[in-house]
């Protein structure tokens, strides 16, 4: 499967606080096929969107300004939704219901955030690097 479309036909949740960061993430997930939902930097805004139509797939900060929060994490899974975290924690400021939630620390390369966003979305070629 090329690279651009590892995520073809994807519906992929960004919520994350920071520009830079969210741009960089939606534009990489766009470049790979997905239709990509905002990015947000509130997860109230994203959960609006949840409510209006399918997503696949979420790639979630775990700060979005006040310090660590897992309430969108809880909702998408609550949903049966896959996510990953995109995040300045390491793995260890996961809580113990959230433990087996790929965590990639930022900044992250673009083609390990496509490859963690296909895993999580069941895509069979993603090779865990």
């Amino acid at each position: 499967m090329s690279p651009k479309a590892r995520l073809q036909g994807l519906a992929i949740l960004v919520v994350e606080d920071d520009y830079y960061q969210a741009d960089d993430a939606q534009r990489a997930l766009a470049a790979a096929g997905a239709r990509v939902a905002g990015p947000y930097a509130r997860f109230e805004e994203g959960l609006s969107r949840l409510v209006q139509e399918p997503i696949d797939c979420g790639v979630l900060d775990v700060n979005l300004g006040e310090g660590p929060s897992f309430v969108a994490a809880r909702a998408l899974k609550r949903r049966q939704v896959p996510f990953v975290f995109l995040t300045g924690y390491g793995p260890e400021a996961i809580p113990a219901d959230l433990v087996g939630v790929e965590v990639l620390e930022k900044p992250v390369e673009t083609h390990r955030l496509i490859s963690a966003v296909a895993r999580a979305c069941g895509r069979p070629d993603a090779p865990r690097r």
